[in-house]
């Protein structure tokens, strides 16, 4: 078997999209990127460093107006783009990196040159819709990875797994009509931005290739596993993609103060390990992973540094905060699987 090698993407530029006080800061990414340097797992990746993704680019997924709208923005320093997303003079660099950075990976990826990867940037981009930026993202960075992988024919169907704790509305609506991309989402339900309904499954081509799973508050660990089981491992081995991405946030995590869903580092491990046990399964280890959402750095450092390891194939992980008591209702969470078993035929 040939040695895995795991793309990491960063740029220090995305700490310059910056906004004390706000919950998406940079001492986020400080947080995991200092992290991973002392725990020596950067070194164990193959660095890239991010170029801009071109415009052209760009509007495989969003509309002209909103590009240039994000690109003028911030010329003069801070400026809100709604109550919760901000940008400076940098966001917009920072964006098309991230962008253009993921464009790239998922390139090598599919290429074989890469085995998998993970994108660290920020801004986060799953809110971001076609024609709207919103819920602290500008660009939708991890749609567009999956479109050109499509466009470019690198791939006839990719797969994203969504498991922030807040619905990804933007990557959901850039997809909902396009069967050659399943979107599945878990997340915490009614919550931020309200989207994300059981019955949101896609329309027209794309009917049946979204995959919403709403958990409401404190479903824990295992509720978590036994989705993950019954209907999101299923799912993906019915669509057979030839790539998976997955949008992870750490936001579902019961430090913090954005959700109520109780999920452990451990738990976030079990899904994450799955998944890229699944891509080993269905697309030869193709994975890429992006961080969207997690407003705790003590947190983010040790999640993301899990994901690492497991990326690289390393079997150790770590949970910094003890043991929570799991306080998934199992008779939610079971009535939960067998609608979804129904409406998706799993």
């Amino acid at each position: 078997m040939t040695a895995m090698k795991t793309g990491l993407i960063y740029d220090d530029i995305f700490l310059k999209h910056d906004l004390p006080g706000h919950p998406e800061h940079a001492g986020r990414l400080k947080a995991v990127m200092s992290y991973l340097d002392e725990h020596s797992l950067a070194g164990k990746c193959e660095r890239i460093i991010p170029r801009q993704a071109a415009e052209e680019e760009l509007y495989t997924c969003h509309d002209r107006a909103l590009v240039s709208l994000i690109k003028s923005s911030g010329d003069e320093g801070l400026v809100r783009i709604d109550p919760d997303t901000y940008m400076n003079e940098f966001s917009y660099e920072a964006a098309v990196k991230a962008a253009g950075g993921m464009i790239d990976l998922a390139d090598a990826v599919m290429r074989g040159e890469l085995t998998n990867g993970i994108v660290l940037s920020r801004p986060p981009g799953h809110h971001a819709t076609a024609s709207r930026s919103m819920g602290f993202c500008l660009f939708n960075t991890i749609a567009l990875g999956a479109r050109y992988c499509i466009l470019t024919k690198k791939c006839k169907k990719a797969a994203i797994v969504d498991i922030d704790v807040h619905h990804g509305n933007g990557t959901q609506s850039i997809f909902y009509n396009d069967p050659s991309v399943l979107y599945i989402s878990t997340h915490q339900y009614p919550h931020y931005p309200g989207t994300g309904r059981m019955n949101e499954t896609g329309e027209g081509e794309g009917a049946g290739t979204t995959i919403n799973i709403p958990f409401p508050a404190m479903t824990g660990d295992s509720g978590y596993s036994k989705v993950l089981e019954k209907i999101i491992i299923p799912a993906l081995h019915r669509y057979q993609p030839e790539i998976l991405f997955v949008s992870v946030g750490f936001d579902g995590h019961e430090k913090d103060p954005l959700s109520s869903i109780h999920l452990s580092l451990s738990g976030y491990n079990t899904l994450c390990r799955a998944l890229i046990k699944a891509a080993e399964e269905l697309c030869h280890q193709r994975i890429i992973f992006n961080l969207e959402g997690g407003y705790v750095p003590d947190v983010l450092g040790p999640g993301i540094g899990n994901i690492v390891r497991a990326l690289i194939g390393d079997p150790t992980r770590e949970d910094s905060f003890p043991a929570i008591m799991d306080r998934e209702s199992h008779h939610t969470t079971d009535e939960l699987i067998k609608r979804m078993k129904e409406m998706h035929n799993l």
